[in-house]
């Protein structure tokens, strides 16, 4: 969304056109000294929505300063690959920088309510004018919401909200309820409340900066880079190629931003101090426990795989036709991958499809059986590999037996309707006299919490 000043003698020509929002002035000692010299001359603000094919473009007023105006640099679509490279080892404080250098006020910071204010905070540092939106999805924590107004405060800005259209959350609400999305994936609901308002926000944009870390999310985000060409939205000129995506921490380990916001004293979100890490709308999002990724918390009931809303889809690679498998752990069309398998001891029987069928058949087994349905290209399954190797060995030899089942590509169906396979890894306990096995409803995974379930029953 272009903000351009005129001389004088443009003017007249100016006046024609309607002046829409308003912008607030920094205070002085925040702003360079280039612009306290700019400020002495007579300037207008051209209207943004002169034209009408801009007419869904984000709401006009900026988040920060009247800019001068500032000098268009495109770059040919081929360059942002060899940018990323050369910005690969530079600082977030360099990277936000370039951006803001580079699009001036045709660039807006995404901001969520949660480390995005490590965001703010750099633009702030770099004494740049700057503008933020934010996505209000009508479902936030109270504690967001505190968070949105002490950060409009601390920085003197004003954070352009975007909502989702209100005809389509009551099309879906009378439709399918309140809560559908336990039932039938969040892809729906985030399409309607995060995902068309993103869209709508970014058609008024030429480029936005994201708080995407390669360390945030299994599966999705381990090759962010910190600049691109936007594979999933358009930008202001339309098409494929017009919006340009920014993560300027997409390098940086979680802890150093914590470290960098206790540095810097800046106001964060109060559900962090309760145990959430990642945080999106309150029914989608909860505590996680010590050990667990931060992504844990949001979706917990869907696959590793799908802990994206949709905003950053295109971190989702494409799905292989034939299902072959690259070597490189990439999910295939079946649901599976080319990954080394894992859980793979003496101690841990593998099962195959007909063994668990006939493990459900059995009213009155030998001996009590713990299974676990797991995927290997699984971040999650990855990570209690360690507790469940130790618990199969600590078992040895007490009677229960200890298993594995691989529950992705083509058995995935099968155990989502007769395994009670809701998202990897899930972990089942076959009792002796029982044809029904019982689900472990805990995330904590460690030996002792898993040798207690199993104790409790057998």
């Amino acid at each position: 969304m272009a903000l351009a000043f005129t001389s004088s003698t443009a003017i007249h020509e100016q006046s024609k056109v309607s002046q829409l929002g308003k912008f607030q002035l920094l205070d002085q000692h925040k702003i360079s000294s280039k612009l306290l010299n700019f400020s002495t001359r007579r300037c207008a603000v051209k209207a943004l929505y002169a034209e009408p094919k801009r007419n869904e473009s984000m709401v006009p007023s900026a988040a920060t300063i009247v800019a001068p105006e500032v000098e268009e640099k495109v770059l040919e679509a081929e360059d942002y690959e060899k940018l990323a490279k050369d910005l690969e080892n530079a600082s977030p404080l360099e990277i936000m920088d370039n951006a803001l250098d580079r699009f001036g006020d045709d660039i807006a910071i995404a901001f969520s309510g949660a480390e995005d204010v490590a965001l703010i905070e750099y633009a702030h540092l770099t004494g740049r004018p700057f503008r933020v939106f934010s996505l209000d999805t009508g479902r936030l924590n109270p504690e967001t919401y505190q968070l949105f107004d002490a950060v409009e405060k601390h920085y003197g800005i004003r954070i352009e909200y975007m909502f989702p259209d209100a005809v389509e959350v009551q099309a879906l609400v009378r439709s399918k309820g309140l809560f559908s999305f336990y039932e039938d994936g969040h892809q729906e609901c985030c399409r309607v409340r995060k995902v068309r308002p993103l869209r709508r926000a970014l058609k008024g944009l030429r480029a936005w900066i994201t708080g995407q870390r390669k360390d945030q999310s299994p599966g999705t985000r381990s090759e962010v880079p910190v600049v691109q060409l936007d594979p999933a939205f358009e930008g202001l000129d339309g098409g494929s190629g017009s919006l340009v995506k920014w993560n300027p921490v997409a390098n940086v380990n979680g802890k150093d931003i914590w470290n960098f916001l206790r540095a810097m004293n800046v106001p964060v979100n109060a559900l962090h101090s309760k145990g959430y890490v990642s945080i999106g709308c309150e029914p989608c999002t909860r505590p996680v426990l010590p050990g667990q990724h931060e992504r844990e918390g949001r979706w917990w009931w869907e696959d590793a795989k799908a802990k994206e809303c949709g905003l950053h889809k295109g971190n989702i690679k494409d799905e292989s036709v034939n299902g072959n498998g690259n070597g490189n752990g990439v999910v295939q069309a079946n649901g599976s991958a080319n990954v080394a398998d894992i859980f793979d001891t003496k101690d841990i029987v593998t099962l195959s499809r007909p063994g668990v069928e006939n493990l459900l058949k059995l009213e009155d087994r030998r001996e009590p059986w713990l299974v676990v349905l797991y995927a290997p290209w699984c971040r999650f399954c990855q990570a209690m590999e360690g507790s469940y190797v130790e618990l199969a060995e600590k078992l040895g030899g007490s009677g229960v037996k200890v298993g594995k089942f691989r529950a992705d590509g083509e058995q995935k169906t099968f155990a989502q309707q007769e395994l009670q396979l809701g998202s990897f890894p899930t972990i089942l306990f076959f009792p002796k006299h029982s044809s029904q096995p019982i689900k472990y409803p805990s995330e904590k995974r460690d030996v002792d919490s898993l040798l207690a379930f199993v104790n409790a029953l057998r």
